[in-house]
């Protein structure tokens, strides 16, 4: 499988490891000195497709004001009731690690896993994710959507790297 793509988590989370609070606010992220842009435009350069869920999709779309930041990427969203595509992204509601297979086996970069909670956590337990990129605010925000969620299932996983940005820390593994 060597020279296959990878799939991989580029994501923040909290100290107390929530990517976002209950109403879905990033306001403590973003509050956080972190060094230019925390490595996004380095890492983005490694990806050249997007998946997205449904719910973070739509988040995004609402955050942007409409303007798509992926616009130079092949985005897929996996939603239940939407099918199709627009000028942006194309919907998925087919068997998600099917889908994660075939689309790995692909010509390109790397591909990118933004979210949310529920996507993340099938990628996960389906050992789909093949690197873990977390950066890490000094925030502590108590409750909120789980990086990870409670499971029943264990993965081993090798740190490859860490890297400091003012006040963040990220943390690379990869996938035993």
């Amino acid at each position: 499988m060597s020279g296959q793509r990878k799939i991989v988590l580029y994501i923040a989370t909290s100290l107390d490891g929530y990517i976002a609070t209950k109403d879905d606010s990033l306001e403590w992220l973003f509050k956080v000195e972190g060094d230019g842009d925390n490595g996004y435009s380095e890492f983005l350069e490694t990806v050249d497709t997007i998946l997205i869920g449904r719910r973070t999709y739509d988040w995004v779309m609402d955050y942007e004001k409409g303007n798509f930041p992926y616009k130079n990427k092949k985005c897929y969203v996996f939603s239940k009731t939407l099918s199709g595509k627009n000028e942006n992204v194309e919907f998925v509601n087919e068997d998600i690690a099917g889908f994660a297979k075939k689309i790995k086996e692909t010509e390109g970069k790397n591909i990118w896993i933004v979210g949310g909670g529920e996507l993340l956590h099938f990628f996960i337990k389906e050992r789909l994710v093949d690197e873990f990129i977390i950066t890490i605010a000094p925030t502590l925000i108590g409750s909120g959507i789980p990086l990870f969620k409670e499971n029943n299932f264990e993965l081993e996983l090798e740190l490859k790297n860490i890297r400091r940005f003012n006040q963040f820390v990220e943390l690379h593994y990869v996938l035993k």
